[in-house]
């Protein structure tokens, strides 16, 4: 059975890559929680938001062409943070302005 992460064949360019993968995607997780407990995002740039996500989009991409797992996972994780974070802002923006 082919598994998405195979730890017994894991080589060190991954193993690093897999690490660094963890770090930079949970970085996203403090905005994320601080988003949704204050209910605004206002401080936090939309068209970089924007622009963040279309280049993460890309990575994963180059990941999938590459056959790079810790590419394509920590990506797509970071792809679906950072849509949330940019979905709460709108929608907080949008509720904001309603009031």
């Amino acid at each position: 059975m082919d598994y998405i992460l195979d730890l017994k064949n894991l080589n060190q360019p991954d193993l690093f890559g897999f690490v660094a993968a963890i770090l930079t995607t949970i970085a996203f997780l403090p905005q994320l929680i601080k988003t949704w407990k204050e209910k605004s995002a206002k401080n936090v740039s939309t068209s970089m938001l924007i622009l963040f996500i279309c280049g993460v989009f890309l990575w994963i991409i180059y990941g999938w062409e590459t056959h790079s797992k810790p590419v394509i996972i920590a990506n797509i994780i970071t792809f679906i943070l950072n849509s949330i974070i940019l979905f709460l802002k709108l929608f907080y923006e949008k509720k904001n302005t309603l009031v």
